[in-house]
């Protein structure tokens, strides 16, 4: 398999400094810029909302990756669209019309990803599998970053890249959680082909990023 694409979350970036931040993991090699917006209510935690997106969108040409940890999630994917998010990526539970919510992320001209929580199972994407652009497995709950690995994720990223060859379509297979060299061997093999890593990228500062993204990519 190629190498993954590497997502860097800057939910792990210096919040003092948050432009230069992006700056830098784009200039050491990021694929994508991942964002982590949180509410306080669908997961414990609150970080930024689409204005900070926006005040960001200038600081680099990478895809934004924009992970909604939200709800209700369908009154705010106009204005994440309008700050710059490329990918919208939202939970099944944040929302009780889950396909609508897909269509309206297409209406606005983004791709649409669904995010599987630990203890979401990969059925749930049978009738929706079609229609998306990425699935976003959780590796650990969301809400905090740093946490641990949850190994059981392995079989449900195995499930989904049978389900996505089946398919034909290009939709990625993406994780998010606990992502080090050693984990990030352990989800290419079992089919990923993107990994959000915030901890594993952002350590030891601007001058350690390239050798932090380049020990990712080539965990595959």
């Amino acid at each position: 398999m190629a190498a993954p694409l590497i997502a860097p979350s800057i939910l792990s970036a210096d919040f003092a400094r948050l432009a230069e931040e992006v700056r830098a993991i784009d200039a050491a090699g990021a694929d994508w810029i991942h964002v982590d917006v949180m509410d306080g209510h669908f997961v414990p935690n609150i970080t930024i909302g689409p204005g900070v997106v926006k005040a960001l969108r200038p600081h680099s040409a990478k895809p934004f990756d924009v992970h909604l940890m939200i709800a209700p999630i369908d009154p705010y994917l106009e204005a994440f669209a309008a700050a710059g998010a490329d990918i919208i990526t939202v939970h099944p539970e944040a929302g009780p019309h889950i396909h609508r919510t897909v269509q309206a992320i297409h209406a606005l001209g983004k791709k649409a990803g669904i995010a599987l929580n630990p203890a979401t199972p990969a059925k749930l994407l049978d009738y929706l599998i079609d229609e998306i652009d990425l699935v976003l497995v959780m590796s650990v709950n969301p809400g905090f970053g740093g946490q641990s690995f949850i190994t059981s994720q392995l079989r449900k990223i195995d499930a989904l890249r049978k389900m996505i060859d089946k398919t034909g379509r290009p939709i990625h297979l993406e994780v998010d959680g606990g992502i080090d060299v050693l984990t990030a061997r352990q989800c290419t093999d079992a089919g990923a082909d993107a990994l959000v890593a915030g901890t594993a990228s952002f350590k030891g500062g601007p001058s350690c990023y390239a050798a932090n993204i380049a020990a990712l990519k080539g965990a595959d």
